[in-house]
């Protein structure tokens, strides 16, 4: 017993026990494996549908380019001389409808004015004949005043009002 009990703790053996234990728990060295694996997998594939992706562009540009700009161009001049009528046509439309709204407001504003100044004209008018009317009443007025007072001073002159004929 005594020799199983040192070669329990023998040093050696210690080391030995550390390095089985070490192999059965220390998963490190195999997970970075799988997982340098797993990177070198998906970068290939990711450069493999990127280098495949590349090409189908690559056949999409080079299939425009010889046929559909050739195509384009020969429908462009076709067709854009048409569309340029077309476009000129309603840029004169629309100046016409601007010209047209420019013209009815510059009238309207036209009419305003001649209105209001028809209102101050016939306002200026009525004051005028206010006045006249109130020039009349005063002096009319004032006329009466002179005849009394006149009146009355013949009256207190005892001077009658005969008419006397000095032609003689």
């Amino acid at each position: 017993m005594k020799q199983i009990f040192e070669n329990f703790y023998n040093p050696l053996m210690n080391d030995d026990i550390g390095d089985v234990q070490g192999r059965l728990f220390d998963h490190r060295p195999f997970v970075q494996g799988e997982t340098k694996f797993i990177l070198r997998e998906f970068e290939e594939k990711r450069k493999e549908r990127e280098v495949q992706q590349m090409f189908e562009m690559l056949e999409m540009v080079t299939e425009i380019k010889e046929t559909q700009i050739e195509k384009a161009v020969k429908l462009g001049d076709m067709h854009l001389c048409n569309l340029t009528g077309h476009f000129e046509v309603a840029l004169r439309m629309c100046n016409n409808i601007v010209e047209r709204e420019e013209s009815d407001k510059k009238k309207q504003y036209l009419d305003q004015r001649r209105e209001q100044r028809k209102k101050e004209w016939i306002a200026f008018v009525d004051d005028i004949q206010n006045k006249n009317i109130a020039v009349n009443q005063t002096f009319a007025n004032k006329e009466e005043e002179v005849k009394n007072y006149y009146t009355k001073l013949e009256e207190a002159m005892h001077i009658s009002p005969v008419h006397s004929d000095h032609s003689t």
